[in-house]
């Protein structure tokens, strides 16, 4: 019987310790990975949208929170239109303005439709007194009802340039506020149109009343 070569044995390999490095080191990964998506999302969170950001179901919406680019768009949009609604204004009553004073020095110099009314009163006056008449009654129809009539289209244009003076005067108390006064240079012209406005209706009732100048009177007749 041959004896045998004693072998020297070899160091007992664990079993399953390559599997239990690849498990650490998957472990390791993946808390390295998570790690890493919270730091992502906690700075995601931070820097995030208003629609990104957790808010209270009890918290009152915050007007100054941006709420994106259409918000913003909308808002300059809203400013324009302000704008432009507010200059259209003022351009308006600035010509109101001006259309008092101008119908106020129209009912003090006369106008075209007072010479129309007036020469069609006389016709009228003519054809009355064409079969014959007194000349009281000649005055009164052919002159008198001439003069009657330029003072009542006169009184009339200066009513109108006294209304829209008031107007202009009282339109910034009506509607929303705005945060630009009314120019004093159309104050000044609305009260110019009001006080010719004024002057004109007073002419008019003194003439149509024969306040000023009395209708000329026919001589006696003798015998």
């Amino acid at each position: 019987m041959n004896p045998t070569t004693p072998t020297t044995p070899a160091a007992p390999v664990a079993e399953g310790e390559g599997d239990g490095d690849r498990t650490k080191k998957t472990l390791t990964d993946t808390a390295a990975k998570e790690a890493a998506e919270q730091h992502i999302d906690e700075a995601g969170r931070g820097a995030g949208t208003f629609q990104d950001r957790e808010v209270p179901a009890d918290a009152e919406p915050d007007p100054a929170q941006d709420l994106g680019p259409d918000a913003e768009f909308s808002k300059d949009e809203d400013e324009d239109e302000e704008e432009n609604g507010k200059e259209s204004s003022g351009l308006a009553t600035a010509a109101a303005a001006v259309v008092s004073v101008g119908l106020g020095i129209v009912s003090l110099t006369g106008a075209w439709s007072g010479r129309v009314a007036a020469e069609r009163e006389t016709l009228i006056g003519q054809m009355k007194t064409s079969s014959g008449g007194s000349a009281a009654q000649q005055i009164s129809e052919i002159y008198g009802d001439a003069w009657h009539a330029t003072a009542l289209v006169n009184g009339l244009f200066g009513l109108l340039a006294l209304l829209v003076g008031l107007y202009v005067l009282v339109r910034p108390a009506f509607g929303a506020p705005s945060a630009h006064p009314q120019p004093g240079w159309i104050r000044a012209v609305a009260k110019g149109g009001i006080a010719l406005g004024v002057l004109g209706v007073l002419i008019a009732v003194c003439m149509y009343f024969d306040l000023i100048v009395a209708l000329p009177t026919a001589p006696a007749t003798a015998g």
